[in-house]
């Protein structure tokens, strides 16, 4: 049995009030001291795995105000899962104690807008025919966006063999979306 750093609910707490001071100082510092390099050396215990577009305006440890070695991010154009993504979050929570995974899709999303409303070729298409398949036929860019994140998280969790109603002190799989408009993450 893994034994978890911290909750999956104490988790998503310090993310939220990461984002929330965030939202609030409009900038961003870590502390970069050298006990926390040196600390860093010697092992990591990441409280959240962040799987998280690759656009490079949503930037998890940021918008979620954490320092190194305090979020696990997988990054990823439109948030999809393949065993890749699948495999380095097995590892941050069977080797690092990792209770939560949060995808966090994002507004304004171009993997998300491409897959509604292009037909994309070359590799790309790897990546949109995946989003296609979980948004189906939905042509609002918002709405796909979160189809998009809850399909991910559905992935995760059946892959995972995680059980979507654990409320104790297992791991968890929440959606999440990034408003670029305010900065601020919803939890869905």
């Amino acid at each position: 049995m893994v034994k978890y750093s911290i909750s999956a609910e104490e988790a998503k707490k310090r993310l939220i009030c990461g984002n929330e001071k965030f939202v609030r100082s409009g900038s961003y510092s870590c502390d970069t001291s050298e006990t926390v390099l040196k600390s860093a050396v010697s092992g990591q215990e990441p409280y959240a795995v962040i799987v998280s577009c690759s656009d490079s305006r949503v930037i998890p440890e940021i918008i979620f105000s954490a320092g190194i070695g305090e979020l696990f991010v997988i990054r990823v154009a439109g948030n999809v899962i393949d065993p890749h993504q699948l495999g380095s979050i097995e590892y941050a929570a069977e080797h690092l104690g990792t209770s939560l995974i949060v995808v966090l899709g994002h507004t304004c999303c171009g993997a998300v807008h491409a897959a509604v409303h292009h037909e994309p070729e070359g590799y790309i298409k790897y990546i949109t025919q995946e989003i296609t398949d979980a948004i189906g036929d939905e042509k609002d860019d918002y709405k796909a966006c979160c189809l998009n994140v809850m399909h991910s998280c559905r992935l995760i969790s059946q892959s995972l063999g995680i059980d979507p109603d654990e409320h104790g002190n297992g791991l968890r799989v929440v959606p999440a979306i990034y408003h670029l408009e305010s900065g601020k993450v919803e939890f869905i």
